[in-house]
Order: structure tokens, then sequence, then C-alpha cells
């Protein structure tokens, strides 16, 4: 499996994720480029990261299709132009000192993929795809420990390729297919040297990295008519405008977490902050108080955990409950109004 550590959850178009079941034709290609990948972290984590992406692919007797992006903190800043053959910064003013791409060009990428294919520009049987990420990244724990790492990896047909060790200038082959190339790539130490010089470049930029942009989460609970079953409510907590992007949702009942949750995932806003929507059915005749309990970096740290209370009854179920008041109250007001006229009768009759 090619992805052997957590990454951000993004919609760019890299393929850079596990390929369980490869299947390259060229409607799957297409579906690919469009999935996100999750990233697993601590919400309450402060995390930036600069990457570039490269995604190479041959189909079959027709194309060579080759994309590449830069992305920092989860929004594309660059991306490569094959009709142009350069980069094409975005308009970030936060990033706009971050390292350009890394010094490999398109065509050393795509001679890669001939090599390792054993392909030429015009003739391949067989479909195959490379794909490389280069970069690095910062933790910053709620203690306030500081981690940070370069990377520079390979992966050749959904599979582990390898990855470049930059204390050691060396690479590190992770697959049995990878160990000739690793031979070449060893030799070639001026360039080992500049991408050993660009990941020091990345991590020094990326640990000096100030990004002011910090959002807590605005969050309201609510619930609506389940369609499907009107014995139902589907209670929903929102959360949105939060940055940066990480956060964790529960919806709870008495400080237990519910189970059977669904959530939207986090998404963009138009403004750069994100949103995120959970919810869970609940019975609509329960009088109970729910909470959505919310973790985000930006909490402070005397006050990490943002809560939100709301009391939900349905409105059927108040109307029904007020009926039946009344129908109870009627009726031991009638019974005892019939009581009453016995015993009135019977003093009458004495």
């Amino acid at each position: 499996m090619f992805v052997s550590r957590p990454f951000v959850y993004t919609y760019s178009a890299l393929i850079y994720l596990p390929f369980t079941a490869f299947s390259m034709d060229l409607r799957t290609i297409l579906i690919i480029f469009l999935l996100p990948y999750a990233f697993l972290s601590d919400a309450r984590q402060e995390k930036h990261f600069l990457r570039y992406e490269f995604t190479a692919f041959f189909k079959p007797s027709t194309f060579t299709a080759f994309k590449a992006v830069g992305v920092c903190d989860h929004r594309q800043i660059a991306h490569y132009s094959n009709d142009e053959r350069v980069w094409i910064r975005s308009s970030v003013n936060n990033w706009i000192n971050a390292p350009e791409a890394p010094p490999d060009s398109r065509d050393w990428f795509l001679h890669q993929l001939n090599s390792l294919s054993n392909c030429t520009d015009s003739q391949c049987f067989e479909p195959h795809v490379l794909q490389r990420v280069i970069g690095c990244e910062l933790e910053k724990s709620p203690e306030g420990t500081v981690s940070l790492r370069a990377f520079d990896e390979y992966g050749f047909d959904g599979e582990d390729f390898m990855f470049f060790n930059s204390d050691t200038q060396q690479w590190i082959d992770k697959n049995l297919k990878a160990k000739e190339t690793k031979m070449k790539w060893d030799q070639q130490t001026e360039r080992n040297k500049l991408l050993h010089h660009y990941l020091k470049t990345c991590m020094n930029w990326i640990s000096s990295f100030n990004n002011t942009k910090k959002n807590s989460p605005v969050v309201r609970v609510f619930a609506r008519k389940a369609p499907d079953d009107h014995s139902k409510l589907n209670l929903i907590c929102l959360a949105t405008g939060f940055y940066p992007r990480d956060i964790e949702m529960n919806i709870r009942l008495d400080e237990s977490v519910l189970v059977n949750q669904t959530s939207s995932g986090i998404r963009p806003n138009d403004d750069g902050s994100f949103q995120m929507r959970t919810s869970v059915k609940i019975d609509a005749n329960h009088n109970g108080i729910y909470d959505c309990l919310v973790k985000h970096s930006n909490l402070t740290q005397a006050r990490p955990i943002k809560t939100v209370y709301h009391q939900i009854l349905s409105a059927e179920s108040q109307q029904w409950s007020l009926i039946m008041g009344i129908k109870v109250t009627a009726a031991v007001v009638i019974f005892l109004l019939l009581i009453g006229y016995c015993i009135y009768r019977k003093i009458q009759m004495l």
C-alpha cells in the first residue's frame, strides 16, 4: 500500500492515496483524481505543511498524462500548466514566500516513468502510474512541543517505491522493483545535494511560517423531522468558520457519546475557513438534554472544549402531552362531579 502515514484531507488533483484495487481505465483515473485522502490527528494540535504533489500515468496506446500541484495548509497555492510548461502560483499572500517547486522538471519525471515502465513516449502496452510527494510539515502539540519533518516519497503502480533520507542523502527502497533505481539515484550526488538543500529550506520556512488566520468554531445544534420515520428526529450539530482545519465533534446525551452518528466530513467555506456537520437520529418523544462536544486547536488551554447544550422535545410530543393532560384532567373532573352527584342524590333520598 502506497500510503504509509496519515495524509491531509484535500480535494487536490493528486492521486496520492492507496491503490488497493488498482484499475487504470480512463474513467477510473479521472475518478481517482477527485478522491480525497484522510488525515487522522489530534484536533487540538496546530499543524502546517507544504507539499508539492506529482502524478504521471500511461494509458495503453493513447497518451501520457502529467499533473502537479503545490498545496499549503489544505489550500492549493500552485499548479503546473502543461500548456505553458511552467508552474503558476496562486495569488495567496500568506504563502508568497513559500519555497518554489523542487528542482526536478516535468520531462525528468516523465523520463523516470518511461524507464520504470519500459515504455517509450509513443508506445506502452500496460498502464503505469508514478507518484511523488515532496515537502515538509510542522506539528505543535497543545503543550507547545514542536516536531518537524521533511519528506520526498515515491509510489509506483499503487505501491510504496522509495523515499529520500535527507540526513544521509541516500535513497531508501521500499519495493524490490526499486533497488535498481535506488542504485542509480544514490550516484546522482549533485541532485541529492539539491534535494537536501530544498528540504532544509522548506523546514526553515515552515518553522518561521506565521499563519495569522485562526478562528474558533461557531457551533449550533438543531433538530429536523426524519423524513423516513416521523417518530424520529435528526439532531444536527453544525460547526463553521473555524481555522485551522482539524476538529473533533460528538453529539452526546447525558455526557455519553451517541452511536450511529453520521458526518459530512470537513468542508471548505468560501472565506477560507471550514465547516463540519454531524447528525444522529433520536426518539422524537424523548425529552432530554443533548450537547455537541467540540475540540479545536484555537480553543484556549483554559477552555479546550466548547460545549453547546440544546433541549429537544418535538412539537408533536408537546401537543400530544398537552392534549393528554387536558383529557386526563377533564376525566378526573367529570368523575368527581359524578361522585358528587351520586352523593347528592343519596342525601336527597334520605
